[in-house]
């Protein structure tokens, strides 16, 4: 479930290993270029974390950040 916390949409995901991890930023970026929305995330070994807001809207919560947050999820249960 994604948390609202200072104006962000935030998650943190947890995969077996660093390269199951990467794998998932992998596809996340190529989602993430395609609605021209790109995520603030950091990762380490085997967990990533995401924090999404709209920096054109003064970093607020839009419907990008939820369309992205529906998008991350939906690749996460595909894995």
């Amino acid at each position: 479930m994604w948390i609202e916390q200072n104006n962000k949409l935030v998650k943190e995901y947890e995969f077996e290993d660093f390269k199951e991890a990467f794998a998932f930023m992998t596809k996340v970026a190529e989602v993430a270029e395609q609605m021209n929305h790109h995520p603030w995330w950091s990762n380490v070994y085997n967990k990533v974390t995401f924090e999404l807001s709209t920096h054109d809207a003064g970093d607020k919560i839009t419907e990008k950040d939820e369309a992205l947050a529906d998008a991350i999820e939906a690749i996460f249960e595909a894995m």
